[in-house]
């Protein structure tokens, strides 16, 4: 049995990994202070012997009284409604965050896990990104105080792991989707989900044409769990190479979801990424893994939970 504390964890990823490692048979602090998390996230298992709740802001000092085999960094707005929205806090949780962070590992002597994201790719020129690609990303934009936090907490790991020799490990993780993901996220499956689901028209930006690449949770969380047995340092990326429009994406949803919604285009937001595809060849060779579930059985669950979630907001 392990001890792990996840910041972040009442969020959409970080409740699953919870989750996860209990029913492994570990034990979990739970680190959030509620500005994107939820309480309904942690509910099913709040009351786990061997599960602690801390309401915590990761960008103040973190003081953690048992000792810690794991510290994995998942604090972070991660959408661009609530990145845009708290531009301050994003930079905050990206750079002081990841600095507690990695500063509570080392004390504690545990392995420590940054969830980075494939954002710090921004606007990419290649398709797909592979890890050793550089990315091309403005700062001054609208999304680089989300884009920077991570490449700088990215560059703190490394700092961390090649002066302290902490043992590091950093994930990219591209679009990932599942329950438990925010109806008012901003991101482009639930808003589609639910806008379906209420029969209001599909928001597509520009002319649609814009690619993403879509993982289900479960998949992420097993990458996550091999990427922490693994002896890997440097950034993986763990994503489906599965590409497809967003206006294709929209269809699909129309279609499991028997939406009779139209589709109305907007504006592109400024510095919008128009490719999205991973290149997992190094997680397919280092951890084995490559995502199993496929697209319509992942979002068949979601739309299940979604609906769920609208029939509980009008009783």
């Amino acid at each position: 049995m392990a001890r792990y504390l996840i910041t972040g964890g009442a969020g959409f990823i970080g409740s699953h990994l919870c989750e996860s490692f209990l029913k492994k048979g570990h034990e979990v602090i739970c680190m959030d202070n509620f500005s994107t998390g939820a309480k309904e996230n942690i509910a099913s298992f709040a009351r786990n012997a061997r599960f602690r709740f801390m309401d915590h802001n990761v960008s103040r000092y973190i003081e953690v009284r048992e000792p810690l085999d794991y510290v994995l960094h998942f604090a972070s707005p991660a959408s661009p409604v609530d990145y845009l929205e708290l531009p301050i806090p994003t930079l905050k949780v990206g750079s002081l965050g990841t600095h507690n962070a990695l500063g509570l590992a080392k004390a504690k002597n545990a392995a420590f896990l940054l969830a980075s994201t494939s954002e710090v790719y921004g606007d990419p020129l290649i398709r797909p990104q592979h890890e050793e690609y550089w990315g091309n990303v403005n700062p001054v934009g609208p999304r680089g105080v989300y884009d920077e936090a991570k490449r700088f907490a990215e560059a703190m790991t490394m700092a961390y792991h090649r002066y302290h020799d902490l043992n590091t490990r950093i994930a990219r993780i591209f679009n990932t989707y599942g329950p438990r993901m925010r109806m008012q996220d901003g991101r482009v499956v639930p808003n589609f989900i639910t806008q379906a689901l209420k029969g209001e028209p599909l928001t597509v930006y520009g002319e649609g044409e814009q690619t993403r690449s879509f993982q289900y949770i479960d998949d992420l969380v097993e990458g996550i769990h091999r990427l922490l047995e693994s002896e890997e340092h440097l950034p993986v990326n763990i994503g489906n190479p599965y590409e497809m429009t967003v206006l294709q994406f929209a269809k699909k949803i129309l279609d499991l979801t028997g939406s009779q919604s139209s589709i109305v285009y907007k504006p592109l937001p400024q510095d919008d990424p128009q490719v999205r595809q991973p290149d997992i060849t190094k997680a397919k060779k280092i951890l084995a893994w490559e995502p199993q579930v496929k697209l319509e059985d992942g979002l068949q669950k979601t739309i299940e939970y979604f609906r769920a979630r609208l029939k509980e907001s009008k009783a």
